[in-house]
């Protein structure tokens, strides 16, 4: 009887854990409104680009958390491109860094960083407004951080234009 009890309550711890991981791989695919963005730059043709970047995969030994794609950053826009991608995951937020270099040892959350917003979804283009008085030119990274876990998922380097 206690081995068929400890056979029970082994296979429901088991079964639970493996229904943990399966939700959070899955979780945000059942719960962001779009995986795929199609938002264009309107009417951006007068605006002045200050900064390119492309995402890297910060972690390359990390299968699920990568980034790939460029970035423009405008006066009062950051733009992800229409090549834009990350792997899923809960809460990724977009960020703009002061650090030029960020990597893994880098603590995103412990600099100064301007929160632009939740990221919309993980493939395609999509607009984040810049908030009045920031100066982008403090600013060298574009950033998507995982705020759930505190992971950098993917930086991407600016570069002036």
């Amino acid at each position: 009887m206690a081995k068929t009890l400890a056979i029970f309550l082994g296979g429901g711890v088991l079964g639970a854990a493996a229904g943990f991981a399966l939700g959070i791989f899955f979780y945000p695919y059942l719960f962001l409104a779009d995986v795929v963005a199609t938002e264009t730059v309107e009417d951006r043709g007068a605006a002045k680009v200050l900064a390119t970047g492309t995402f890297i995969h910060a972690n390359p030994s990390d299968p699920i958390h990568y980034g790939k794609g460029k970035v423009t950053v405008y006066s009062d826009l950051v733009h992800l491109e229409s090549d834009f991608e990350v792997g899923p995951g809960p809460k990724f937020h977009v960020y703009l860094v002061p650090d030029r270099n960020v990597t893994t040892r880098t603590a995103v959350d412990r600099t100064m960083y301007v929160d632009l917003g939740r990221l919309k979804a993980f493939k395609g283009s999509q607009n984040y407004p810049v908030p009045a008085g920031v100066e982008l030119a403090k600013y060298g990274s574009v950033v998507i951080w995982c705020e759930r876990f505190g992971v950098l998922i993917s930086p991407a380097t600016l570069t002036p234009a």
